[in-house]
């Protein structure tokens, strides 16, 4: 089974990308971030029409979530079911031919010093709960999305430089650090500990690629009986490489799958 991630950073704009992208790599699962679009106006008919499903909260110009899947995606949910704002345009979960797949669009943070930055660190506890409330680390699991944090030094082009950035700050590393405890691991780093393996470029940078001024903000975790089962992860940057792409690539991991066992 092969899953990817992408946060296309408007799906409309992206559109043509994400279709071609899809046609040449057929991955069974595709989870994006970033739609910035209403439910109403999601472009469903672009992906029935090469034969995906299509599963999708959205709101105006911010946030929206999506997974996009060669089956028809069942038991479909959003947002964070605990009382507290559900942010149901950041999370949704659905079981994807009996792989259960949460993809996330995690809060910025926008400063260290703001409410937003607070409440990021807290959406990081809530979705350990969550993880607590609905599944376990000993069956096959499936998180993945745009975290907006880079875990590890290796993940950014320069640690040291940017220690106070809300995608890097201690405090954002250790929160999402709790959450990959809860019994996940990174299927990228399975197969590649290499530097300079990034998913984040600045669009403001035409040549942030070739300078190698990244972050790898956007992951593919696994519980234990599936990671073992991982036999890929990669990240592909060629989309970032077109005319007007988006600042994120696309990452893909592919597993050996039978039938696993739902909670």
């Amino acid at each position: 089974m092969k899953i990817a991630t992408f946060n296309a950073n408007s799906i409309r704009a992206r559109l043509p990308i994400i279709i071609d992208w899809l046609k040449k790599n057929s991955p069974d699962v595709l989870c994006i971030q970033e739609t910035k679009v209403q439910d109403d106006e999601f472009p469903v008919s672009a992906f029935t029409d090469i034969g995906y499903h299509a599963a999708f909260r959205g709101q105006k110009s911010y946030n929206g979530v999506a997974i996009i899947s060669r089956k028809p995606p069942e038991q479909v949910w959003y947002g964070l079911d605990d009382g507290g704002p559900p942010d149901d345009a950041r999370l949704i979960r659905a079981v994807c031919d009996d792989i259960p797949i949460v993809n996330t669009y995690v809060p910025q943070g926008t400063a260290i010093d703001s409410p937003n930055y607070a409440y990021k660190i807290e959406w990081f506890g809530r979705l350990r709960n969550f993880f607590d409330r609905h599944y376990s680390p000993k069956k096959p699991l499936v998180w993945t999305g745009d975290l907006n944090v880079a875990c590890e030094p290796i993940d950014v082009y320069s640690p040291e430089g940017v220690e106070n950035h809300v995608c890097f700050h201690e405090a954002a590393r250790k929160a999402v650090g709790k959450v990959i405890a809860w019994g996940f691991v990174d299927t990228f780093r399975k197969y590649c500990h290499e530097t300079g393996q990034y998913t984040y470029y600045d669009y403001r940078d035409r040549n942030a690629v070739s300078r190698g001024i990244g972050w790898r903000l956007d992951y593919i975790f696994a519980t234990k009986p599936l990671a073992d089962k991982c036999k890929s992860s990669y990240i592909d940057v060629e989309a970032r490489l077109l005319d007007k792409p988006s600042d994120h690539v696309s990452m893909v991991s592919e597993f050996k799958t039978g039938k696993a066992k739902r909670r």
